[in-house]
């Protein structure tokens, strides 16, 4: 008779930021658990809140599933040794499934003979597996800090105070750092008391019954409506930050919104740093206009009822005057700031110990800044405000709003250089230059901007790199993989017409001067296999097949601009409307470049043409490639994909008439300078040869 089972961990407040994962991995590990034990379920949920990580499988077998299977073992001549006897092989196969030698018996396999053995076992009680599963289970959670406390040798995300163990009706005993599983809970901190839990299937009720909404999406609904219905009478917009909605998400048990409000006198500051300090310290919601204006109101959300609303929103607003004193004043200091001298204090200010200080920084992306506009071909106007941006682009690191909310870099050094008199595209730049910040965010508009900030982003690339900063796996401290996609997105949204080689060998350039650890050609290849994963990230986020982005790629994807295109072009061609149509294409020019890997010289004589379709195909690419090239050149991969396409119907004539492979080697090697002339096109496009199918 199938019964539910519940596990709930109570401990500390755990930080907001490691509770989804934390339930998420309660959650598979249990899934896992269940798989490898054989153990059929209905239903597995989980729930969390600050005080506990939880899991409920409904609908779980009273007993694991039966074993019966037969297993393959190594073939005869390991099985037996010299004396025709069982080898240790043999005998380790049968202990590890746990049979006897006797067991052991022989089937031929594709013409060889293996040694087999049934295995088999009785599935055992599901009751009598779960208190060593379940303690396991919880001990196995990983979290990205650790603690420990008392005596205890356990490192756990915050102390364990109650364990919840049910199994149906029965409590699953079992004890971990002194304490034991129960059937008690307990409820919201001040609202709440403790309780009994009969069956894992009253959990939910028994914990709203405290005062604690359990489900963590129920819990987040109730926010979500509570801050629309609160919008739709006031008639405001609430700005609501994914990223802070989670974290008030896992602050609260039972969530209540509210609204309160400051003096409108700091609005004079800018709002960026009223939104920061609000979302930032307080965890609060900004109220703005219907023109996107900050509006002198704010939303937040309490771990509670609605008890004394207006003490609690008093209390808030109290708190709030104080922060955003405190950001008055240090706006105000700052605007006393002088560019000049803030430039100066960027020399003390170390940005790596073997890259140097910010200074030195600044002046690598002022080189690379300027090579890079002269590249692109910038007008004088466009130069002069690329130099400056480049020049004063860190200056607002040394503010002290900077200092106390490090988001605001560049929103700020926007602000004081414009109140500092510089020109508006340079203001601008200095806050376009970091974007973009995050995956969500857009590229910079300005092409000052775009310059500047490529530069920017590729000078800490270029020299982590060059110190032997490479990301591998997940670690990334440094977001080189955040910069090498915001380089990638720029290039895309200004269609600069630059190659990645490009920026690279620039970048090298100005490393060079302070002198390379690595050796460049060495840290070059390593460049190009890292931007090559941004490209595909690109691709595949623009819904390109994974086969057509290996044969894209395997083209080359210097040109990012070009690549993109190109992708897309071939796509179109693959699809299920047009691919019939289009694979006669892909055969030929697979053919076409399987034997032009034989060419030895593209030199084609014409006089050497035996057969009529030898001259034809010739002529087809002679018209080809000039039309393939003009459209390469501008980019223009639908027309350029269609002029290798046009070649189709020659190229089959051709290997109908003509055997490549002559015995002449004068008119073989002809034959095969003419298919290397078109694989040179066709390989500069993509390498069909890795489409599927």
């Amino acid at each position: 008779m199938p019964k539910d089972l519940l596990l709930e961990i109570g401990l500390e407040e755990v930080p907001a930021r490691f509770v989804r994962g934390a339930m998420d991995q309660l959650k598979d590990k249990t899934e896992k658990w269940l798989q490898a034990s054989r153990l059929d379920y209905e239903e597995i949920r989980a729930f969390a809140t600050p005080r506990r990580l939880a899991v409920a499988v409904y609908g779980l077998a009273d007993r694991q599933e039966d074993v019966n299977e037969e297993v393959k073992g190594p073939s005869r001549k390991i099985a037996l040794d010299e004396n025709g006897g069982w080898s240790k092989a043999a005998l380790g196969f049968s202990k590890s499934n746990g049979v006897t030698p006797e067991d052991l018996y022989f089937k031929e396999l594709g013409g060889v003979e293996y040694v087999y053995a049934n295995k088999s076992s009785q599935g055992a009680d599901t009751a009598s597996l779960l208190p060593e599963a379940l303690a396991s289970l919880i001990t196995s959670l990983t979290f990205p800090k650790n603690m420990r406390w008392g005596s205890r040798e356990l490192r756990y995300v915050r102390p364990i105070r109650w364990l919840v163990a049910l199994h149906g009706a029965e409590i699953v005993q079992f004890e971990i750092t002194g304490v034991a599983s129960g059937r008690t809970t307990r409820g919201h901190r001040f609202l709440g008391s403790e309780a009994d839990i009969r069956e894992p299937k009253d959990y939910v009720e028994t914990l709203r019954a405290q005062s604690v909404i359990a489900d963590a999406e129920e819990r987040q609904a109730a926010i979500e409506a509570g801050i629309r219905e609160l919008a739709e009478q006031r008639g405001w917009h609430i700005a609501v930050k994914e990223d802070l909605l989670e974290e008030v998400l896992f602050l609260v048990e039972t969530p209540t919104v509210l609204t309160g409000s400051f003096d409108p006198a700091f609005l004079d500051i800018p709002q960026e740093v009223l939104i920061t300090s609000m979302r930032e310290h307080q965890r609060y919601f900004p109220v703005l206009d219907a023109a996107g204006k900050l509006l002198p109101h704010f939303v937040t959300v309490r771990n509670g009822d609605r008890t004394s609303l207006d003490v609690v929103a008093k209390g808030n607003e109290k708190v709030l005057r104080a922060r955003l004193s405190d950001a008055k004043f240090f706006y105000e200091e700052d605007k006393k700031l002088v560019i000049s001298d803030a430039l100066a204090k960027l020399e003390n200010i170390v940005y790596h110990e073997e890259l140097g200080t910010v200074a030195d920084k600044v002046r690598r992306v002022r080189a690379v800044s300027d090579r890079l506009a002269d590249r692109l071909g910038a007008d004088a106007a466009v130069k002069a405000d690329v130099s400056r941006t480049a020049d004063i682009c860190k200056f607002d690191l040394v503010s002290q709003m900077v200092y106390e909310f490090p988001e605001l870099q560049g929103i700020m050094g926007e602000d004081y250089a414009r109140m500092a008199g510089e020109r508006e595209a340079v203001a601008r730049a200095v806050n376009e230059h970091y974007s973009p910040r995050n995956a969500g965010d857009v590229p910079p508009a300005s092409l000052v901007g775009a310059i500047v900030g490529i530069a920017d982003k590729l000078d800490t690339i270029v020299g982590c790199f060059s110190i032997g900063i490479v990301p591998t796996g997940s670690q990334d401290p440094y977001a080189l993989r955040r910069q090498a996609a915001g380089i990638v997105s720029t290039l895309l949204a200004h269609e600069m017409d630059i190659e990645l080689g490009a920026l690279f060998g620039i970048a090298l350039d100005v490393h060079a001067a302070r002198g390379l650890k690595r050796d460049a050609a060495e840290i070059r290849r390593d460049l190009e296999e890292f931007f090559g994963l941004r490209v595909r990230n690109v691709l595949s986020e623009q819904g390109i097949r994974y086969d057509v982005a290996d044969a894209v790629l395997g083209a080359g994807f210097g040109d990012v601009r070009r690549t993109v295109r190109r992708a897309g072009a071939l796509q179109s061609r693959v699809s299920d409307e047009a691919k019939e149509a289009f694979r006669p294409a892909v055969e030929a020019f697979n053919r076409v470049c399987n034997l032009a890997a034989k060419a030895e010289s593209r030199e084609v004589n014409p006089g050497l043409f035996a057969e009529p379709a030898e001259g034809a195909l010739h002529e087809a690419w002679q018209g080809a490639h000039g039309r393939f090239a003009a459209a390469m050149a501008e980019a223009r991969a639908d027309e350029a994909l269609a002029a290798l396409s046009s070649l189709s119907e020659p190229v089959a004539a051709f290997f109908e008439a003509v055997m490549v492979m002559a015995e002449d080697p004068a008119v073989r090697a002809n034959r095969l300078a003419v298919l290397a002339r078109i694989a040179d096109d066709i390989l500069s496009f993509a390498d069909f040869s890795k489409l599927a199918g």
